[in-house]
């Protein structure tokens, strides 16, 4: 019977999506925003009639503030939806001008593009922030001091921006279906308005992937934070595998190890912007952040150059190609992505998994925090850059082949082609691999923080 009810409610609830987000008959990039928009939004309702109603059952004392913290989450995720949307859909201003710098020439289309990337970190930057705020007062029951539930709240507003999982992840996944629905549609030689409609799927999915990425990056700011509480209770327990019982504190204070508050540790290390060993991990890990961008978009290309040069072999030692007498060797080029995405690898994930290890070894805790801050704020920031440039930059490539500015074949076309072919691993490989650098980064921390209690050079 339980089994039963479950499948009637998932039924259920699969009907009420798919309702919400139907469109018209020959629907513009607007009505399918639209559409998703809805989707999204009842969503959104729906998790916060439910959040109210289970923190209630649970009779936490400040159940409502609680509440108040996982909403703001889910409303910082949708500005950063929405501001996405703005930046990358052709249906609107900027990514419409990043078309038409196009008529200048590729070199243009790289410059507006990288300034339509940058100013489209204004906005989620400035939500997350006032969403860090607001999460960690309603928590801490507006105390500054405390500490404890203040990041508990910064904890529970990630899980609160990522209650939309569901359809989130689904529209998500939805760009390369539709992407691979329009390059099916032309290989099997289908009609002109068959493959106008698949373009215009495929327009709103690089929107709604731009928009999972700003999702998840977004999250990954909020937990790198709740995370560095986590750290510090790892240092607790380092120091007391070490014996230590006691605290020091400036002016010769000193306080019980398991009484230390989240202040008393910071006192303990001096964890202040005027320690230079904060400073220099604040630098390392900004740096992190663009050595592991460079690493993959030179991974990226490296690849790339593999594949064409396999492209041109095939074309000049296997005859008929042309003319289709011939298959090409479709094996060996999937194989060249293959073993090259596995290849290049090795070096980033590497460099991810030390660099926390080696930092806390020569700096200590006050360098490994550094790190995390520097590493969280600007990769944080440059993951939002990538992933909306990449996705105007491509946008901007299907306004153009909607006949605008000339269509197919005109040298704006070729333009934004080439501002697309450099969007790719902004969007696609560098900008999400920053989610996993910062969390990463903080994981390993955690697990190697008895060894950085125990032994650092400075």
């Amino acid at each position: 019977e339980d089994v039963s009810i479950t499948r009637i409610k998932a039924f259920n609830d699969k009907e009420i999506l798919i309702f919400a987000v139907r469109t018209k008959e020959n629907a513009k990039m607007k009505d399918l925003l639209a559409s998703l928009a809805l989707g999204t939004n009842l969503s959104s309702v729906l998790i916060v009639v439910a959040t109210f109603f289970i923190l209630w059952l649970l009779k936490l004392d400040n159940w409502m503030w609680i509440s108040c913290a996982v909403i703001v989450g889910l409303v910082v995720g949708i500005i950063i939806g929405r501001s996405t949307e703005y930046y990358t859909s052709q249906s609107y201003r900027p990514t419409q001008k990043l078309s038409e710098s196009g008529k200048t020439g590729p070199a243009t289309v790289i410059i507006s593009g990288i300034g339509l990337g940058m100013l489209s970190t204004a906005i989620p930057v400035i939500a997350v922030v006032v969403g860090i705020i607001a999460s960690y007062l309603f928590a801490s029951g507006f105390d500054f001091n405390n500490v404890g539930m203040g990041l508990y709240g910064i904890g529970i507003a990630a899980v609160g921006m990522l209650s939309t999982l569901g359809i989130t992840l689904a529209t998500d996944a939805y760009g390369p279906i539709a992407d691979n629905a329009g390059g099916n549609a032309e290989m099997s030689g289908l009609g002109v308005e068959v493959r106008k409609r698949t373009d215009a799927l495929d327009s709103l999915g690089n929107t709604t992937a731009a928009t999972g990425k700003g999702f998840a990056i977004g999250s990954a700011a909020l937990t790198g934070l709740a995370l560095l509480a986590s750290y510090i209770e790892e240092i607790r327990i380092g120091l007391t595998r070490l014996g230590t019982t006691e605290l020091a504190l400036p002016h010769g204070d000193a306080v019980a190890l398991q009484d230390a508050t989240f202040f008393d540790f910071m006192h303990h290390y001096d964890v202040t912007l005027m320690n230079p060993k904060v400073l220099s991990g604040m630098f390392l890990g900004s740096m992190m952040a663009f050595l592991f961008c460079g690493l993959t978009m030179n991974a990226v290309g490296r690849a790339a150059g593999h594949m064409v040069d396999e492209v041109r072999r095939q074309f000049r030692e296997i005859k008929g190609i042309f003319t289709g007498e011939t298959e090409p060797d479709y094996e060996r080029c999937v194989a060249i992505s293959t073993k090259g995405a596995q290849r290049e690898m090795v070096v980033p994930s590497l460099i991810a998994i030390l660099a926390p290890i080696a930092t806390g070894l020569i700096f200590g805790v006050p360098g490994v925090l550094g790190l995390l801050i520097g590493g969280l704020s600007s990769g944080f920031v440059l993951a939002i850059f990538m992933a909306n440039a990449g996705g105007a930059w491509d946008n901007a490539k299907k306004y153009v082949e909607e006949g605008n500015f000339g269509g197919k074949g005109s040298e704006v076309h070729k333009a934004t082609v080439v501002g697309d072919t450099v969007g790719d691993p902004f969007k696609d490989t560098s900008g999400p691999s920053l989610n996993i650098l910062i969390k990463l980064m903080s994981m390993v921390a955690i697990v190697m923080a008895g060894l950085t209690v125990a032994w650092s050079l400075f």
